[in-house]
């Protein structure tokens, strides 16, 4: 785990060593133990590098191929290198180190770009080759490895790397505010769009690459993660789970560095515990808060089952809210998913005790695990109902008082595509609309959004439309990217084995009705998992990663720290500074629970003070 920065030489005269030293020193925290640059005529490269695999200097990057043309900066793991190294050991080809780096080198060299889709593994990268002059960069099939690429500079410079604070120190990029990222933001929790909430700052999508030479840019699809069933019996999708996840934690666990694994009382962590059987495992919980916030007893129970060392910590209000605008700077963009706190302490405490972690997500998107894929009982027998008669009642519904009756007919009447807009929902769009000022209310609506995606499987079931969102949208855009920034933060690498190609092509497989039905979900993920935990694990259901939010902004000290932020003079420009107030004090009286409301437009200013006030 590592992290790069480079760019395509622009027209203004810079001191390239320099500007890129500057650039690698705002991502050190990637890659504290050694750094390395390379810059020719064309491009400058800069790298971090996290030693995991073959700890000596002469893996260190940039690499270069034997004769000098190809040069490297990767950020990852691939997890099949060994049987990569072998086939082009055999194809002649000679290796200096034992790493994984030079493999994706040497696959270049001998297939060229389609190689990318032979890797099994967690990556971003960039290949210069100097000799076709092209620029090949890649990111891995579920975006576990984040990659940011850039052309708004004053000169043509073209920028990419790991983060984008690295882009800042460049003489030439231009810092400006995206003006529609805030809309969507406030629904979703996270930046939703491939442009970024800096302006001309882009995210490469997962499971693509981008080719650029002659001046000219190419992005290419290599992968996707559709489903397509396959009868089977259950039970054959029950043992080829078990095998298959089993494989990918023996490859997960690779490593020359001491590894450990993240516990909660779920079940994603709890199997992939179970399976690694790790010296340490690390969990949090809330002081404050214990009895409601608190899984971490469960996992020391399991972690004793097992015979395992569990480590824990407890976390206070006043440590959450001194740490989120460092939480925020490290993120890149603002995002308000209340489990990136406790994230960002559970990667703190495993840092002082192994260098790589396994961690237990994407289980709930390849294998259906949240509860919106679960119709309630009453929704299903009211969906036996003719649909153009519940999208009637749906109309009647929406021109009354909205209460738990009307939202169930409006629900009832709507398709998955209207619905389900992903895993998150913090701000109902019209009330985000209400308390925008007009410069930001022209963003891309939500439905624009989803609708790219949903568009590519109009004939799936709707359990399976709403996980392929999630899987593309969600997931990406929140999740892993959370994974990645916080552990980071604090210089370990996260490994996440469910999210591998080999148990994504078996999960592809797996009929819906095995993933989600009436009995539960994540169905069969829970058989397997019943072979190697305790019923009551394998049975558990999803809690997520509870923090107690609204409980916080209910006390005074809290209440006092957000209305500040709310009050300020750059709060006003983007929001109706008297609505907001309004949502917090109905909260804080109890009136509402406004909590979301509250803390993902907190978390944004908290985010812009860091990034356009304080840092100029």
């Amino acid at each position: 785990m590592c992290g790069f920065i480079g760019y395509i030489n622009g027209t203004n005269v810079i001191d390239h060593h320099q500007t890129i030293e500057n650039m690698m020193n705002t991502i050190i925290h990637r890659g504290p133990d050694s750094g390395g640059i390379h810059s020719d005529d064309k491009v400058t490269l800069g790298f971090r590098r996290l030693s995991i695999i073959d700890l000596s200097d002469v893996a260190n990057q940039p690499l270069y191929s034997a004769d000098g043309n190809i040069v490297l900066v990767f950020n990852g793991e691939i997890f099949n290198f060994q049987a990569l190294r072998e086939d082009l050991i055999a194809k002649g080809h000679i290796f200096k180190t034992q790493s994984d780096s030079e493999v994706i080198i040497y696959g270049y060299v001998e297939y060229g770009v389609e190689f990318v889709k032979q890797l099994r593994g967690m990556f971003a990268f960039c290949i210069w080759d100097k000799k076709n002059d092209l620029q090949f960069i890649a990111r891995d099939g579920f975006g576990i490895k984040p990659l940011y690429y850039s052309e708004n500079t004053t000169d043509g410079t073209f920028i990419f790397g790991s983060e984008i604070k690295s882009f800042l120190p460049h003489p030439s990029f231009i810092k400006e505010l995206n003006k529609n990222a805030l809309r969507p933001y406030l629904t979703f929790q996270y930046s939703s769009m491939d442009e970024t909430f800096f302006k001309g700052v882009f995210k490469l999508p997962p499971a693509h690459y981008m080719l650029i030479q002659n001046g000219k840019k190419k992005i290419v699809q290599y992968w996707d993660k559709k489903f397509h069933a396959k009868e089977a019996p259950i039970e054959k999708y029950v043992e080829d789970i078990r095998s298959t996840v089993r494989e990918s934690v023996e490859a997960h666990q690779i490593s020359d560095v001491k590894v450990g694994s993240f516990l909660s009382g779920g079940i994603d962590s709890s199997y992939i515990t179970a399976l690694l059987r790790p010296d340490k495992s690390f969990s949090v919980g809330f002081s404050d808060y214990e009895d409601m916030f608190n899984e971490t007893n469960l996992a020391k129970d399991l972690s004793d089952t097992l015979n395992i060392q569990n480590e824990r910590k407890y976390i206070s209000a006043d440590e959450c809210f001194e740490a989120l605008p460092k939480i925020q700077w490290h993120m890149d963009e603002p995002q308000s998913n209340p489990s990136s706190v406790p994230l960002y302490f559970l990667s703190e405490l495993a840092s002082k005790d192994v260098t790589v972690v396994l961690s237990g997500e994407g289980a709930d998107e390849i294998f259906g695990g949240y509860s919106w894929y679960q119709n309630s009982g009453k929704m299903q027998q009211y969906e036996k109902i003719p649909f153009g008669i519940r999208k009637a009642l749906r109309g009647i519904a929406e021109a009354l008082p909205k209460n738990q009756y009307t939202n169930f007919l409006i629900k009832g009447g709507q398709s998955v595509e209207e619905r389900f807009i992903g895993e998150a929902v913090v701000w109902d769009e019209e009330d985000a609309l209400n308390v925008l000022k007009p410069d930001y209310k022209n963003g891309p609506s939500v439905k624009s959004i989803t609708k790219r995606i949903y568009d590519e499987v109009p004939g799936d079931d709707d359990v399976t439309k709403m996980q392929y969102l999630d899987l593309n949208l969600w997931m990406p855009g929140d999740i892993l990217l959370k994974a990645d920034k916080m552990s980071m933060a604090h210089s370990i690498e996260l490994r996440v084995p469910f999210l591998d190609k080999e148990v994504m092509e078996l999960a592809k497989n797996i009929p819906s009705r095995y993933r989600v039905n009436d009995i539960d979900t994540k169905y069969v993920l829970r058989q397997a998992a019943h072979q190697e935990l305790p019923e009551e694990w394998a049975k558990r259901p999803k809690l997520g990663f509870p923090v107690p939010i609204r409980h916080w902004l209910r006390e005074e000290k809290y209440y006092n720290m957000v209305k500040e932020m709310f009050t300020t003079d750059f709060a006003n420009k983007f929001f109706d500074t008297k609505q907001l107030v309004g949502y917090l004090d109905e909260h804080y009286e109890g009136k509402a629970n406004r909590g979301r409301y509250i803390w993902t437009t907190y978390v944004f200013l908290v985010w812009y003070k860091q990034f356009f006030i304080d840092m100029k």
